[in-house]
């Protein structure tokens, strides 16, 4: 399991131009069933995905082609957690 963390970068103020490809990334990863929850960073200092049923590689590869990514509106960190205990609505993840 991942968390992306997409944070705000120098170029933020790009994000208009690119919001269009941002958002179709996302839906192709809701699609693809690789993330799981979508949502913002607040207050308002980015993004953030939980990814699940994937592999690091594969992870990255999907981020760097983010457009925001590809145009530095956010750099990415990729935080892999290695689940051990979980409610039973979230056992999916052990």
């Amino acid at each position: 399991m991942f968390v992306v963390l997409l944070r705000f970068s120098g170029n933020s103020g790009s994000a208009g131009q690119h919001m269009t490809g941002h958002q179709e990334w996302i839906k192709r990863g809701l699609d693809d069933r690789a993330f799981l929850l979508v949502g913002s960073i607040q207050p308002g200092l980015g993004g953030a995905v939980l990814a699940h049923n994937t592999s690091r590689e594969e992870l990255q590869k999907r981020v760097d082609e983010d457009p925001f990514v590809a145009h530095d509106v956010v750099t990415a960190e990729i935080i892999e957690i290695a689940p051990g205990m979980a409610d039973e609505r979230l056992g999916f993840l052990l």
